[in-house]
């Protein structure tokens, strides 16, 4: 017996469609598939976006404190500082009081440039959600705000 032809729309999630964690995953593939396609030609991820807004306000962030703040696994955050500074757009220095610190700061030619890349990557995220009205994403924000511990 032939097992009949569904489209997307005819899949039977079940409890799926109630489930936050595979809803905030879905979501997430949603948001990065259409950062690539309208903004992918910065060279930039969301991620390194990240970093750097975070560094540029947050100038000598202790790279543990910055990871930590990010949800960034250790290995990883020390991976990608490394290749920011190989890139020229970090600095990296060791405190005296604490040796096995170290502390980020963008370098001059790099704050100029997230300050510019600021410009389109809110206007991109200002776009994210366009199905949403105003009060519905500024729920929905308010909501992930505090489901991440940040409100």
């Amino acid at each position: 017996m032939d097992m009949p032809i569904r489209t997307t729309d005819e899949v039977n999630l079940d409890r799926l469609d109630t489930a936050l964690g595979f809803l905030m995953r879905l979501a997430q593939l949603k948001i990065y598939e259409r950062f690539f396609e309208e903004v992918g030609d910065h060279n930039l991820k969301p991620g390194e976006f990240s970093v750097l807004w975070v560094l540029l306000h947050n100038p000598g962030i202790r790279q543990s404190v910055l990871g930590q703040r990010l949800m960034i696994k250790r290995a990883h955050m020390t991976k990608l500082i490394r290749s920011l500074e190989d890139q020229g757009l970090v600095s990296r220095r060791i405190p005296d009081d604490d040796r096995r610190a170290v502390e980020i700061t963008l370098t001059p030619a790099a704050a100029t440039m997230v300050e510019q890349a600021g410009d389109w990557f809110f206007t991109y995220e200002d776009s994210v959600g366009e199905n949403l009205n105003a009060a519905e994403r500024r729920q929905l924000t308010a909501l992930l705000r505090k489901f991440v511990g940040l409100g």
